[in-house]
């Protein structure tokens, strides 16, 4: 990946316009050809494109492609707002409020905010867990692999769920992401702090780091660390952070920030959540693992500002399908001068993605169900079991991961004890289509994962 091309500015414009007109005095529209045509922020196509891809497009009207560029920059800085926030040379970042931001912002409100399109069954208390589960185990291997853990997806959910200890390096990064997501969730009521930002950063990277290395743990990096953001394949650097003596301050002033200490309160807390992902991975804190602190400060944010379904949902999934478009987004907000709307609108998309994802994922689910019913049905297992048994069945085929207890199943039919025990008993030892376990002296049955696998393989 090569670093995206300077957009020309309009002072050397000017410049070479005056010393084209040979001293003479031309009209303003001589200077600037695009007064009057209307350009917007982004192209026709509702794209905010940058410098580096815009001067490929066909320009508007007789405008040069520089001149298209200038004038759509023109566009920009007229609505553009100031942020609280600093690049490395002391330049306020910016960003510029436009109908296509909008339009996601109120799509994901709606989406991710309110009951609109919500799944019964991630609302249900019963099966939430199940669902939840999912997504963090999902959102912690996604985000590690991209930092290159590698294991598969099976293996990794295999180790979560059955709580085993992790066997290499790339699943401890995975066991650790994990846990930080459940850490995160424990603090959603709290306000953002150095202190909390390094417990993040020492549980991302507990067990995955040279020993001459442990003493950086949960730490800011340090000056004789060399940081720097290289592409892989090129060895070409993308980014140099700031300082490691500039850290302290810039991340009391992410904090302040974050929790809204800035006088800032206007800006959309999406918005809000997507700066505090980018100023993490543009000022790089830490060694190690900046990205994966990054991410998960993102959900941190947006669960505790009410967006409870992308607690259900993996941007880093997302990314990883087209990671090269993540990286360029920071680098034309760098090369912009500190315009981050290109990581805003490459942000909103990948949220409207994942929602997307979501939603495609229950709908499998939907169909999956119904054809582990349909299986059940026409199983030789159906003429065997009672009609307590089969209830129990199609509940837990509908609510993976659900537990019962002898007491609930002889609740829930009015039988005795011993005949309700019987029949778990049966489901579990006998067929194998239940787990055990207990809950001190209470015996649990669960429904496991792969129960539709269960019944299909009777």
């Amino acid at each position: 990946m090569k670093i995206p091309e300077l957009p020309p500015t309009m002072e050397a414009y000017i410049s070479g316009a005056v010393a084209a007109a040979n001293a003479k005095t031309p009209s303003l529209t001589n200077f600037m050809p695009w007064i009057g045509m209307g350009l917007k922020p982004f192209d026709a196509k509702g794209r905010y494109l940058h410098w580096d891809e815009l001067k490929y497009k066909e320009p508007p009207g007789t405008l040069t492609p520089e001149e298209y560029w200038l004038a759509t920059k023109q566009a920009r800085m007229s609505n553009a707002e100031t942020l609280p926030l600093i690049d490395k040379d002391g330049v306020n970042f910016h960003y510029c409020p436009n109908a296509i931001i909008t339009a996601d912002l109120l799509t994901i409100s709606e989406q991710a905010k309110g009951a609109v399109a919500a799944d019964p069954r991630v609302k249900d208390p019963s099966t939430q867990r199940t669902y939840l589960i999912n997504s963090l185990i999902e959102e912690a291997i996604s985000s590690s692999q991209l930092e290159g853990a590698s294991t598969t997806t099976r293996v990794a959910k295999e180790m979560i769920r059955t709580e085993r200890a992790p066997k290499t390096h790339s699943e401890q990064m995975i066991l650790n992401n994990y846990r930080a997501m459940l850490f995160i969730k424990q603090h959603l009521d709290d306000n953002l702090t150095p202190a909390m930002i390094f417990e993040l950063h020492r549980l991302l990277m507990e067990g995955t780091v040279e020993k001459e290395d442990l003493h950086k743990v949960g730490q800011f990096r340090a000056a004789t660390d060399d940081i720097a953001v290289v592409d892989n394949m090129t060895g070409v650097s993308l980014h140099i952070p700031p300082t490691a003596g500039e850290l302290r301050g810039r991340l009391k002033a992410l904090c302040d920030f974050t929790n809204g200490k800035t006088g800032d309160q206007r800006l959309p807390d999406v918005i809000r959540a997507i700066l505090v992902h980018f100023m993490v991975g543009y000022d790089h804190p830490f060694f190690d693992g900046n990205g994966r602190v990054a991410r998960a400060l993102f959900f941190w944010m947006v669960v505790r500002s009410g967006f409870w379904l992308l607690e259900y949902t993996s941007i880093s999934s997302v990314i990883k399908k087209a990671e090269p478009s993540y990286v360029r987004a920071y680098m034309h907000s760098e090369t912009d001068g500190g315009d981050v709307t290109y990581f805003i609108v490459h942000q909103l998309d990948v949220i409207k993605k994942s929602i997307a994802r979501l939603h495609s994922y229950l709908a499998r689910k939907t169909r999956e169900q119904h054809q582990v019913r349909d299986a059940l049905a026409k199983s030789g297992i159906a003429a065997l079991l009672n009609h307590r048994q089969l209830a129990l069945l199609h509940n837990a085929i509908e609510k993976p991961g659900v537990q019962y207890t002898v007491k609930s199943h002889q609740t829930s039919h009015g039988v005795a004890y011993e005949t309700a025990r019987s029949d778990l008993l049966a489901l579990s030892e006998t067929y194998g289509l239940l787990q055990q376990s207990r809950d001190g002296k209470v015996r649990l049955f669960l429904s496991p994962a792969d129960i539709g696998e269960r019944i299909k393989a009777l």
